[in-house]
């Protein structure tokens, strides 16, 4: 009879919680280049799917705006606005997937990516959900703190009022300071916990907390390149929502393509 001995898990019966961090690769501007390539040729390749979570996540933005103004939350519409591209990692799931069908070349209908979405809510992937709507929250009540704080005296009726007491007053040009800050270090914050977490927890089996491990890992030993992609995500989620947010139909599903491949560049695939 053979007795067995208390102590660590094998190595090679580890659980998925247990299993050794995907090692971190090196990432450049080239290979930024190369995933915008193929998000592009990803979004060419089914331009209506991606073109309708592209324009699912504008509608959303104009009834947001609008409920906003008809709530008379006229203070609210500029941060909105500014911090409504922090939640765009978790709206391309669906874009996520329909990358990783395409370059493994499977074939996919609506059926098939919409219940992989519909199924994240039982994975690790809804947390990471509410991770990033935290942030957000915390986004949206810093700036009425700073509201209250700075321009406390300040008078505004409606979003014209607003934007000259933002833009043409001393305590206005305060308030943008420090938001501004304020902001940026929330930003990349959270870009820094999504970038990569998002496609690795829809791609493998692994719990959310070790996924944003690994995106700060590659945000940290690739800080210039993965920042310039922050800044490039931000100016053209930015500049698409001028025309009342339709250029977000294009740009955000060749983003959330490209997202995709950068990932695949930035990580080691997983042992199987």
């Amino acid at each position: 009879m053979t007795s067995k001995t208390a102590g660590s898990t094998p190595p090679d019966k580890l659980t998925p919680q247990q299993q050794a961090m995907p090692k971190v690769n090196k990432v450049t501007a080239g290979d930024i280049t190369a995933s915008l390539k193929a998000g592009f040729s990803d979004f060419l390749a089914r331009p209506l799917m991606s073109g309708f979570f592209g324009l699912f996540y504008a509608v959303f933005g104009i009834v947001f705006v609008w409920g906003l103004v008809w709530l008379g939350k006229i203070w609210m519409i500029i941060p909105a606005i500014v911090g409504f591209p922090l939640v765009a990692p978790f709206a391309a799931a669906g874009l996520y997937e329909m990358s990783r069908r395409l370059q493994k070349g499977e074939s996919f209908g609506w059926s098939e990516i919409l219940t992989v979405m519909a199924n994240q809510r039982k994975r690790e992937l809804g947390w990471m959900a509410f991770v990033t709507l935290f942030i957000f929250w915390v986004w949206v009540y810093q700036v009425r703190l700073w509201l209250a704080i700075i321009l406390q005296n300040a008078s505004f009726s409606d979003f014209d009022g607003f934007l000259n007491t933002v833009f043409f007053t001393p305590q206005g040009w305060t308030f943008l300071a420090v938001g501004t800050c304020v902001g940026g270090f929330l930003s990349a914050v959270l870009f820094s916990v999504t970038v990569i977490a998002m496609p690795m927890l829809l791609d493998r089996e692994t719990n959310f907390v070790s996924a944003m491990i690994t995106s700060i890992r590659v945000v940290t030993e690739n800080p210039v390149v993965m920042l310039s992609w922050a800044a490039i995500i931000s100016v053209t989620m930015l500049l698409s929502m001028v025309p009342a947010f339709l250029g977000l139909i294009v740009t955000l599903p060749i983003l959330g393509h490209t997202t995709w491949h950068l990932y695949q560049r930035a990580v080691s695939p997983a042992e199987s």
